[in-house]
């Protein structure tokens, strides 16, 4: 499956949500989130529209390692 290549933060944060994400704090446009399942895990989500696509995979890549998926995997579940 393809990187959306129109998705702002707050799309992604309300995504992430869905897999335990929750955002702990906010500094300007920048917003981190905490996943406290397999562990605390915390990224850092720009609130821009749309984010950047080398950004946006980097969060990817991220939370699927911290999760055990491959991007592919994370993408199905996020977006299919």
């Amino acid at each position: 499956m393809r990187i959306p290549r129109d998705l702002s933060g707050g799309d992604l944060i309300k995504r992430l949500g869905r897999l335990g994400y929750a955002v702990t704090r906010q500094t300007g446009s920048h917003i981190r989130l905490t996943c406290r399942s397999r562990g605390e895990h915390h990224i850092t989500v720009p609130n821009h529209d749309p984010l950047r696509i080398g950004t946006l995979a980097a969060i990817l890549d991220a939370v699927a390692a911290h999760h055990g998926l491959t991007r592919d995997e994370l993408l199905q579940r996020l977006f299919g």
